[in-house]
């Protein structure tokens, strides 16, 4: 650990080496990272074990419902100007994930840690992080997650009277209203593509004004705060002013909002935006994700969308039709088990392109792309997909463990 004295007892000493143990034998099994079997061992043979891993770390929490692995990512590559940072990338991202994640990073000074929007409270009370970056919230996993107001809600009461910094995208109404009870608020101005999830005042229910991109609630005066950080086009403003360009490898207006607010989380930190946007720019795929890989003798884009505002932020980086577009939906598990947001998703964005649909619950998007006039084909799996789709890049789109298994399946 960074730091002058070592935080861990002889049990918690005993419970890293069993924990490092069973995620061993996970992986030689071959059942995964292991991360997160690791962690519930841990955890089970010392509780306290999170909290004792974190008291000698500057710690970095980040939360949404989409971007937030990809931002951890940038946030830990622009940290790294400053020191050694320990992260858990591969978005195991509740607390048996975070505690092996953490118990990996013996000589870090840093740790950048994506943490699950209902684990976010709990998580910030074990760990005492000096930075929480908060970038929005909306429907996701309808029958696991709570209703959207009741997750700001758990945020706004876990994060009252917080010691952190808390960054926070102005432009989400629901953010706003979670981030307000902390004392120390940086503001961002990232954008909101989706905004079906924020159209009733979280404060006191009243219906919202969305003029262009200024939003205020007319009954209780609730109102967007002026930002401090803003994403212009391809830069970022920060507070003095000043205008750094932003240059990534991963596509889309989503990710120059998730690097404008990992720049702000950055400075927290000493680390200049020029560094820390410098430095984001190595980072070319995260967890699978935008990676372009060969397979059947076709190039694949690998595309990760798990709710209504993921898939539309991802439409709007697809290439344009006649582009040939895969699309697969599980509903297991780490889905959510209700597919009735497939609705909520404006599937006429993809007129023109060849579709081409595979996954568990391939017939439910088909009855949704049907309603919507879409014209596509219904395929085994993604081999077939592939031989039938006309030629050029193929655009995939997956939900998570649709994703975890076209990776699989492609070789990545």
């Amino acid at each position: 650990m960074a730091g002058n004295s070592d935080p861990l007892t002889p049990r918690a000493k005993i419970a890293v080496t069993a924990g490092k143990a069973v995620a061993a034998a996970s992986r030689a099994a071959g059942r995964g990272s292991g991360s997160v079997i690791g962690g519930r061992v841990a955890l089970r043979l010392d509780p306290d074990l999170l909290a004792r891993l974190a008291q000698n770390l500057d710690v970095i929490l980040v939360s949404a419902t989409n971007g937030k692995t990809t931002t951890t990512r940038l946030i830990a590559e622009a940290l790294r100007a400053a020191g050694p940072v320990v992260s858990n990338a591969l978005g195991a991202n509740m607390p048996a994930g975070i505690t092996s994640a953490l118990a990996g990073g013996s000589d870090a000074k840093y740790a950048v840690i994506e943490v699950d929007e209902k684990y976010l409270a709990g998580v910030a009370r074990d760990t005492a992080p000096k930075c929480i970056a908060l970038l929005n919230l909306s429907r996701d996993q309808l029958d696991r997650a709570a209703e959207t107001r009741m997750l700001a809600e758990n945020w706004r009461e876990g994060l009252a009277g917080s010691k952190a910094v808390v960054i926070a995208n102005a432009d989400d109404p629901l953010v706003v209203w979670a981030a307000s009870s902390s004392p120390n608020v940086i503001w961002v101005a990232a954008g909101q593509m989706w905004k079906d999830d924020a159209w009733s005042c979280p404060s006191c229910g009243g219906v919202m004004q969305r003029p262009g991109d200024d939003w205020f609630c007319g009954e209780c005066g609730f109102r967007r705060p002026t930002p401090s950080w803003a994403l212009s086009g391809d830069h970022v403003l920060d507070p003095h002013g000043s205008a750094w360009p932003i240059h990534l490898q991963l596509p889309g207006r989503a990710n120059k909002a998730n690097a404008a607010s990992s720049a702000a989380v950055a400075a927290v930190f000493g680390v200049p935006p020029q560094v820390a946007l410098e430095r984001m720019y190595q980072v070319q795929a995260v967890a699978g994700r935008y990676d372009v890989v060969q397979f059947m003798q076709r190039d694949l884009r690998l595309l990760l969308a798990k709710n209504p505002a993921g898939w539309l932020e991802t439409f709007s980086l697809i290439d344009p039709p006649p582009t040939p577009v895969i699309l697969s939906v599980n509903a297991r598990g780490a889905d959510g088990t209700d597919t009735s947001w497939l609705w909520d998703v404006d599937y006429t964005r993809l007129t023109g392109h060849p579709i081409f649909v595979v996954g568990d619950r391939k017939l439910d998007l088909a009855v949704r792309l049907e309603v919507a006039n879409q014209h596509f084909q219904v395929c085994e799996n993604v081999d077939q997909a592939v031989q039938l789709a006309p030629p050029g890049r193929i655009e995939v789109i997956a939900n998570y463990t649709a994703f975890q298994d076209l990776r699989r399946r492609v070789g990545n």
